[in-house]
């Protein structure tokens, strides 16, 4: 398997996503960065939403309020990334997976220290925090 370096020889420079550019997301952000995922909440609908909107998405009202879910959850779907890009550099092959949270919401990211042939559909797995770079927590999960 080749290992795919920056032509500088530095460790390959991950894209980090830009925060409250749309929506004020600090919440979301701050409860990875204390390894705790935190969603949109309709109070209204009773339902949690992800990514973050202005609005409820069952509702179009801005009953939304900020909430800690468990972090747990099964593979929707899945998929191995076998081609290198821009950010993946060192991480081929790399399983990344549509969670289904157990409180009904889903979520895309990356399975950590996962053998491709070991991410399928169904699989249960729990929230990790993964380092786009040093202070910069991202989502992920692992199996359980």
């Amino acid at each position: 398997m080749n290992d795919i370096t920056n032509i500088t020889g530095t460790a390959p420079v991950r894209p980090i996503p830009k925060q409250g550019v749309y929506v004020d997301s600090k919440p979301f952000w701050d409860g990875i960065a204390q390894g705790k995922l935190v969603l949109q909440y309709c109070t209204v609908a009773r339902r949690f939403q992800h990514y973050p909107k202005p609005v409820s998405g069952f509702t179009g009202r801005r009953t939304l309020e900020w909430r800690e879910v468990a972090g747990t959850g099964t593979i929707y779907a899945c998929t191995v990334v076998r081609i290198p890009g821009p950010g993946v550099e060192g991480r081929i092959p790399l399983c990344v997976a549509t969670v289904e949270l157990d409180e009904g919401v889903r979520i895309i990211a990356n399975v950590l220290r996962c053998a491709p042939g070991d991410l399928a559909i169904g699989r249960r797995v729990k929230l990790a925090v993964d380092q786009l770079a040093p202070g910069h927590p991202y989502p992920a999960f692992e199996l359980v």
